[in-house]
C-alpha cells in the first residue's frame, strides 16, 4: 500500500485500485483549484500506470461533496468564474475519457457539483442514510460540471428537471431506484464495502472494461450501426489479450480466471 498527500486529496494505490480521497472536510469538501488541479494530475498518471486498474473518489469527513464554495460566491468574476468552471469541466472529460473504471463512494451527502462529479463516474456507490441534492436552484444558479448533460441521459429529461428546478433531495434509496446509484452499503461498513468492491472489479479484464467504458459512453450520442460497428472492430482486437486467453482458459479448466489486465 502507498499513502500520499496533498492539503486537499489523499492519495492512496492498494491491490490494483487508487482511492482519491477529497480533503477538505471543514469545507465540507468543497471544490478548490488545488483539488480540481491535483485530481487531474492522479487521474493523468492512472491513465498509463498499468498497475491501477480502478480509481475510487471518496470525500474525508462528514460528506462526500458540497461542490462548489458557497462562501465564496459572489465575490469572484464573471472571467474568474469562467476559468474555474473550466478547469472542472477538463476534469470532467478526462474522467470520462479515462479507459478504466471510476468508481464514487458517496456518504453523507453530494450536493450540486459534488453531485455532477458522482454523475461523471462510472459507478456509484453509497452509504445508507446519504442525500443527494442538486442545489443550484436554490442560490439561483443553472447546475454545471456535466450535470444537464448526464442527469436527462440518465433518469429521463422530466425527471432530471424536477430535480434541477425543485433542488428537493433525495435519499440513496431513491437514487437507487431511478438508476443513479448502483449499490447501497451500510454505514458500518461502509469503507470495507466499498474496498471489496473496488478490488473485485481490479480484479477484471482491464482492456475490455476500457472498451465497454468507451464505447457505452459513445453509445449516447451515436446511431444503433455506428455501435454495432464499434463493437465489431473492436471483438477483433480483445480477442487477441492474454485476458481473454485466460478467460477461455478458466472456462475450459472450470476455475476462476486470474486476469492480469492485460
Amino acid at each position: 500500500m502507498t499513502i500520499t498527500s496533498t492539503d486537499h486529496v489523499k492519495v492512496e494505490k492498494n491491490n490494483g485500485v487508487l482511492t482519491l480521497t477529497l480533503n477538505r472536510p471543514d469545507s465540507l469538501n468543497a471544490f478548490s483549484a488545488e483539488m480540481i488541479s491535483t485530481l487531474k494530475a492522479e487521474i493523468s498518471l492512472a491513465k498509463d500506470d498499468e498497475q491501477i486498474r480502478v480509481i475510487v473518489l471518496r470525500g474525508e469527513g462528514r460528506a462526500f461533496s458540497a461542490g462548489g464554495d458557497v462562501k465564496g460566491m459572489g465575490a469572484g468574476s464573471p472571467t474568474q468564474t469562467y476559468a474555474h468552471i473550466g478547469r472542472l469541466n477538463e476534469l470532467i472529460i478526462q474522467m470520462q475519457a479515462l479507459e478504466k473504471p471510476i468508481i464514487c463512494a458517496v456518504h453523507g451527502y453530494a450536493a450540486g457539483a459534488g453531485f455532477n462529479l458522482a454523475l461523471a463516474s462510472d459507478l456509484i456507490v453509497a452509504e445508507e442514510g446519504t442525500k443527494f441534492i442538486l442545489s443550484f436552484a436554490k442560490v439561483g444558479l443553472i447546475s454545471d460540471g456535466g450535470g444537464l448533460y448526464f442527469l436527462p441521459r440518465l433518469i429521463g429529461i422530466h425527471r432530471a428537471k424536477e430535480l434541477l428546478f425543485t433542488a428537493k433531495p433525495i435519499t440513496a434509496e431513491e437514487a437507487k431506484n431511478l438508476g443513479i446509484v448502483n449499490q447501497i452499503f451500510k454505514k458500518e461498513r461502509f469503507r470495507e464495502e466499498v474496498a471489496a468492491y473496488a478490488t473485485e472489479l481490479a480484479q477484471g479484464p482491464t482492456v475490455a472494461y476500457g472498451f465497454i467504458k468507451k464505447i457505452a459512453n459513445q453509445s449516447l450520442n451515436a446511431t444503433l450501426e455506428d455501435v454495432l460497428e464499434l463493437e465489431r472492430i473492436t471483438q477483433a482486437t480483445v480477442v487477441t489479450t492474454n485476458d481473454h486467453k485466460e478467460g477461455v482458459s478458466a472456462f475450459k479448466e472450470k476455475r476462476g480466471p486470474q486476469f492480469s489486465g492485460k
